[in-house]
């Protein structure tokens, strides 16, 4: 019994004796392959950083403003009984937008008329009279009176009846018409918007830390995105005298030349006061920089010897930003030009990654540009 026994312990101290040895061959093993073992490489896109001539500039954004523009409005009341323009046609300075009825006002008008000429002729009998002594000084006087003031009757009434035909007060075009025929018209009622287009302001400020930076003279550059790829160009005419006492902001407005209408009243757009002069700054896609609370930095790729040869890490560098112009930006410290940094896919990398150059998935269109803006 007890022979039994001891067999069957000292199988199982065997069997577990083999179970150890086995785990620990495959534990060696994994320690040799971890040894070994390297992550396989991130694809990303390599470009060097170059060198370019920049020119100062301070970016905000504005709004334009009409030249010119205006609600039209009546200052007379009355029934609409014509309206002569179409919605979003030009106008010209003293066409004729609208009719209001005028027909009492006529009548009253023919009537001072008639007075007033009554009054002007008997004043002529009167002095010929007065030549002879047959009506007295005061009596002249007073007929004298009675001519003036109705002729002055005759002017209120004919000012009262051009009144009722609204006017364009200058040229430019029309907007939607608020009112419609028949309609009775209050004095203020709005009727349809005019705005002169050429040239345009554009509003918008800048921090009051520029105020020494800037004067009346300067190049203004205009983009919106409503107009993709295209630019207009101004000149800053006006500098607002007084801070906000709210932002601390300077305000500011361009003068553009706007020949066809492409900038409408009220539409946001981006500014670029350029500074007169150059200078030179290291410049990368913006697409490189990797943005942080903590710092904003680039993964800069080398060529570094490994177990298995040669080849690409990346390794985090980090700057300091400059001015951007279109999708550049300029680096002001911690990067020099030649260096070749990660452009796109630096998002997955960690301090010593190897990497392999890859294609940009961009299209040509797409590649950062200066000229972009």
């Amino acid at each position: 019994m007890k022979k039994k026994i001891f067999l069957t312990v000292l199988g199982l101290l065997v069997l577990i004796g083999v179970i150890i040895g086995v785990k620990a061959l495959q534990i060696v093993d994994l320690i040799k392959m971890g040894e070994t073992f390297e992550m396989p490489p991130e694809t990303v896109v390599i470009e060097e950083s170059a060198t370019k001539t920049l020119t100062t500039s301070f970016q905000s954004i504005g709004s334009v403003e009409a030249a010119r523009g205006v609600m039209m409005s009546s200052e007379v009341s009355g029934k609409v009984v014509g309206i002569l323009f179409q919605s979003g046609a030009e106008a010209n300075a003293g066409d004729p937008l609208l009719q209001i009825d005028k027909s009492i006002e006529e009548a009253q008008l023919r009537s001072a008329q008639s007075t007033a000429e009554l009054n002007r002729l008997n004043l002529e009998r009167i002095r010929g009279l007065r030549k002879t002594s047959v009506v007295s000084q005061s009596d002249m006087e007073a007929a004298e009176a009675q001519a003036k003031d109705s002729a002055a009757r005759v002017d209120q009434l004919a000012s009262i009846v051009e009144k009722r035909t609204i006017r364009a007060p200058f040229t430019g075009r029309l907007g939607i018409r608020q009112i419609q025929e028949g309609q009775f018209l209050k004095p203020g009622d709005p009727i349809v918007t005019l705005q002169a287009l050429d040239p345009v302001y554009v509003n918008f400020s800048l921090p009051q830390q520029r105020l020494g930076d800037i004067s009346v003279g300067m190049k203004v550059n205009i983009t919106t995105d409503a107009l993709p790829g295209r630019a207009f160009e101004g000149t800053l005419t006006a500098i607002e005298p007084a801070v906000d006492a709210t932002t601390r902001n300077i305000n500011l407005q361009a003068t553009l030349q706007n020949h066809d209408g492409a900038l409408r009243q009220g539409m946001f757009v981006a500014v670029s006061v350029l500074v007169p002069g150059t200078f030179e700054r290291v410049v990368i896609p913006a697409t490189a920089v990797i943005f942080a609370p903590y710092g904003d930095s680039v993964f800069v790729v080398t060529q570094v010897e490994s177990k298995k040869g040669r080849r690409l890490e990346a390794h985090q560098k980090f700057i300091r930003l400059g001015q951007r112009e279109g999708d550049l930006v300029a680096i002001e410290e911690g990067l020099s030009a030649g260096e070749r940094i990660v452009t796109i896919g630096g998002f997955k990398l960690r301090n010593g990654s190897h990497v392999v150059a890859g294609e940009s998935s961009l299209p040509s269109s797409a590649k950062p540009t200066p000229s972009e803006k």
